[in-house]
């Protein structure tokens, strides 16, 4: 059987499955044959699989194909009284080593926090959680995420802490936030020879806005890696629901890294041990994300995104003199089919990238190359009770 008659058939097969859905129902009920009456436990499975063919990873032209479950989370949401909820959320198919002196907690799990409410306008929430960063891509449910800009993928995007959310009305809030910003120790994250912060945290203040058919989710973050030595992280996501069929994001993301975090200058320069055992100094990141989505059939949507980002040092460090040294643009295309009204829907996906070096980064040995995959599969967020 040929490639595409191997995909048709596959997504044919996909398609007929659904179908026999009439409703959305959790699989307790579905069994049980009885109506689920509380709120306090809301159990979910949070799916993306399918298969995936690369073409350029190790060698020119088609490399290899798979069938992969790129996320799989288990998700545990409620709401226990009209002031008091919680959140736990953990990736199953990530390693469940521990976080270390810091929380305490393993890497593998995104939230484990609860939610209190003063009053309409007044509530925290506390635990691990998501770092209150800006932008729609971030903001979205990983497994809706076909390959994430470099920014985000190299962030880290769960800590632990304290988060206060003001709700000013119903269309615009306020996040002020303070977590930690390690997830193990100083040394497990920038390796030896950087003096541990007493004080390790990142600040961060968000704006979530609704005016007419432009939405924000803005964010300006701080975060203190090491002993004099800090981050500062900016996002402008900025969403314009145009109608009920077509609606696009734009993301701006910038990141100012006297430590180099995110370690993207650092790989691409000789790695961790051509400087004395830790990250490089004065690295910066700036990343802009565009995504369209649209509904030309009731459950039928295309969508198309591309990505543009540049990975620089601003300032002279050692060997490494200020400047560029790489641009990579990203870009991506599909269609997905939903079957039902929930969430649940099976998608043809195009995600390529392409990686532009610098002169002065092909001096450390690299080169230009591209990589792409074509992906079929689905995208469920299961509710089981």
């Amino acid at each position: 059987m040929n490639m595409k008659k191997f995909f048709s058939t596959l997504f044919l097969a996909l398609i007929v499955t659904a179908l026999s859905a009439q409703n959305e129902k959790t699989l307790f009920e579905r069994v049980a044959k009885m109506e689920k009456k509380q709120e306090w436990f809301n159990l979910y499975l949070n799916m993306h699989a399918g298969f995936d063919a690369k073409f350029n990873y190790d060698a020119p032209g088609f490399n290899r194909g798979a069938f992969n479950m790129q996320q799989f989370r288990i998700e545990a949401t409620g709401q226990v009284t009209d002031w008091l909820s919680y959140r736990w959320r953990q990736r199953l198919n990530r390693g469940n080593e521990g976080g270390g002196m810091i929380d305490n907690l393993p890497k593998s799990i995104d939230y484990a926090a609860i939610g209190v409410k003063f009053n309409k306008h007044l509530s925290i929430f506390a635990g691990k959680q998501g770092v209150a960063y800006g932008g729609f891509e971030y903001d979205l449910n990983p497994i809706e995420i076909y390959q994430y800009s470099e920014m985000i993928e190299n962030m880290s995007n769960f800590m632990t802490g304290l988060t206060l959310i003001y709700d000013i009305n119903q269309k615009h809030q306020l996040q002020f936030q303070a977590l930690n910003s390690l997830n193990g120790s100083t040394e497990s994250e920038y390796g030896i020879g950087i003096e541990a912060s007493r004080l390790p945290l990142v600040y961060s203040v968000n704006w979530n806005g609704t005016m007419g058919i432009y939405q924000t989710r803005w964010s300006a973050s701080v975060m203190n890696e090491a002993k004099g030595e800090y981050m500062f992280y900016f996002a402008l996501g900025n969403q314009f629901n145009f109608s009920e069929k077509c609606n696009m994001y734009f993301d701006i993301m910038s990141s100012t890294e006297q430590l180099d975090r995110k370690g993207i200058i650092t790989n691409m320069c000789g790695g961790r041990s051509a400087f004395a055992g830790h990250n490089t100094f004065n690295a910066m990141y700036n990343s802009f994300v565009a995504k369209v989505n649209y509904r030309f059939l009731p459950k039928w949507n295309f969508f198309a995104q591309g990505m543009f980002e540049t990975a620089s040092v601003y300032k002279d460090n050692g060997t490494l003199e200020k400047g560029n040294y790489r641009t990579s643009v990203g870009y991506q295309g599909g269609i997905e089919f939903y079957p039902m009204e929930s969430n649940l829907h099976f998608y043809l996906a195009f995600v390529g990238q392409t990686h532009m070096f610098t002169e002065r980064a092909k001096l450390y040995g690299n080169d230009n190359y591209s990589t792409q995959r074509v992906s079929l599969g689905f995208i469920y967020k299961l509710p089981v009770f």
